[in-house]
């Protein structure tokens, strides 16, 4: 639930109001409210400022999902769950979206040379759930990623496949495929 709203803003908010109750209650001589707006307020504040500072926006969709695509999210492995889910909401203290994956994968060499996430859909891929990972990659070559294609793979796990595709320059599209896990 806390991570579909921003908690740094929530804190600013909140303490800026009661920061502004307590200086209005000590400039009228109200001394509980003084105190309460002051020992509040301005620690709240500052948890506020301290978390708008690290805080890490969601990942916007590039195409909002369908009908059809969330009764398919059914079919979804729980690592596509927890990866949507993750880069979907705020998070704090962190560089970007999948950076230690990025990091382990061998995709993310330095700070400056990390592809950045930049949008996320789902798709239907053959009656298969798909989640589409888009990311910005100007330094890190489509060839990179191709010969890490057998890396992806092992590293999102059983039971999903791995699709890269370059949608335009410096733009690649990473498809997670939801595999069934009982061929029948």
């Amino acid at each position: 639930m806390f991570g579909r709203f921003s908690l740094g803003t929530i804190g600013l908010v909140v303490g800026s109001v009661l920061t502004i109750i307590g200086t209005i209650a000590y400039a009228q001589g109200n001394a509980t409210l003084n105190l309460a707006g002051f020992f509040y307020g301005i620690p709240l504040l500052l948890g506020g400022l301290a978390l708008k500072a690290a805080e890490l926006k969601p990942v916007p969709y590039s195409q909002p999902p369908s009908p059809d695509i969330i009764e398919l999210r059914q079919g979804a492995t729980p690592i596509q769950t927890q990866i949507r889910n993750d880069i979907t909401r705020y998070r704090y203290g962190q560089e970007s979206h999948l950076d230690t994956s990025l990091a382990a994968l061998g995709l993310s060499p330095s700070d400056e040379e990390r592809p950045v996430l930049s949008g996320l859909r789902e798709s239907d891929t053959d009656g298969a759930y798909t989640l589409v990972l888009e990311f910005d990659s100007p330094l890190i070559s489509f060839e990179q990623w191709l010969a890490k294609q057998d890396k992806l793979r092992k590293f999102f796990g059983p039971n999903i496949d791995i699709a890269l595709t370059q949608s335009a320059d410096n733009r690649v599209e990473v498809s997670l495929i939801a595999m069934d896990s009982n061929p029948a």
